[in-house]
């Protein structure tokens, strides 16, 4: 996906910027419609991932073992990281006029902190007895705060 397909995008997402919504900073309101279609499309994965891909069985890589819901993480989190860095900085923060090599660099540093967040965050839900899918579900308010703030004063100002 090019320069064109994300024109059409921010077009479409902001075609929807309309009356209250335009008390919210255009670029805050595109981070949100983004990111909350890749957090969307992350669900969807996770648990197509988790029930289609592994068929809710741990991962055995003969050297060590990786629970399902881990190993659904690890591959939902490639997918998502691609999809997420290309609408951030092609939609959401198309204004940014750092190099592509340094926003890259800075997201993947704050996706690795959101990584640590979805990873402690599955682990402790999860021992509490929450379903896989339900428990990532529950742990994405908080890594979207996070990455929001982070993104937009350091990734992509």
């Amino acid at each position: 996906m090019g320069k064109k397909q994300a024109s059409i995008i921010r077009s479409i997402v902001d075609f929807f910027y309309l009356g209250p919504l335009r008390i919210i900073p255009k670029v805050t309101y595109r981070y949100a419609v983004v990111g909350g279609i890749n957090v969307l499309f992350g669900i969807v994965d996770y648990w197509f991932i988790f029930n289609y891909i592994l068929f809710q069985k741990d991962v055995d890589l003969g050297f060590i073992v990786i629970s399902a819901p881990t190993s659904a993480f690890i591959i939902n989190f490639v997918i998502t990281f691609i999809t997420g860095f290309w609408l951030m900085r092609n939609v959401a923060f198309s204004h940014s006029r750092l190099s592509s090599w340094r926003q890259i660099l800075r997201y993947s540093l704050v996706v690795g902190i959101n990584i640590l967040v979805n990873y402690f965050g599955l682990k402790f839900l999860i021992s509490l007895g929450v379903y896989p899918s339900i428990a990532y579900a529950v742990i994405q308010p908080v890594v979207i705060l996070i990455s929001y703030l982070l993104n937009s004063r350091y990734s992509f100002r």
